[in-house]
């Protein structure tokens, strides 16, 4: 069974025991996080894909944070006629891992 949650949005593709890189999540580590909007429910046992309008009533995926990461870090120059100016960003990030898809 897979669903596809959004989450500051952005759509992702989930299944159960995948791990999945969101934008950082006000979670400590260890703790059960759920994502409540699911927009889309598919291959469950003799149905049809269940797609909501806009998301699936009733329907949760669970999932535990691994643990919080930085991304690669990106650099910006910025050139003018006298001088130039040099930024850079790194996204933070963190990791979890789904724990159930919960259809209702």
């Amino acid at each position: 069974m897979y669903a596809i949650v959004e989450n500051r949005g952005k759509q992702y593709r989930v299944t159960r025991g995948e791990e999945l890189l969101v934008d950082r999540l006000a979670a400590p580590v260890g703790e059960l996080v759920a994502f409540d909007r699911v927009l889309m429910i598919g291959q469950e046992k003799g149905r049809q894909p269940r797609i909501g309008r806009p998301a699936v009533e009733g329907a949760r995926v669970l999932a535990e944070v691994i643990r919080h990461e930085k991304g690669p870090k990106i650099r910006m120059l910025n050139y003018s006629e006298c001088y130039q100016t040099k930024r850079g960003h790194r996204q933070q990030y963190t990791r979890v891992r789904i724990q159930e898809i919960i259809p209702q």
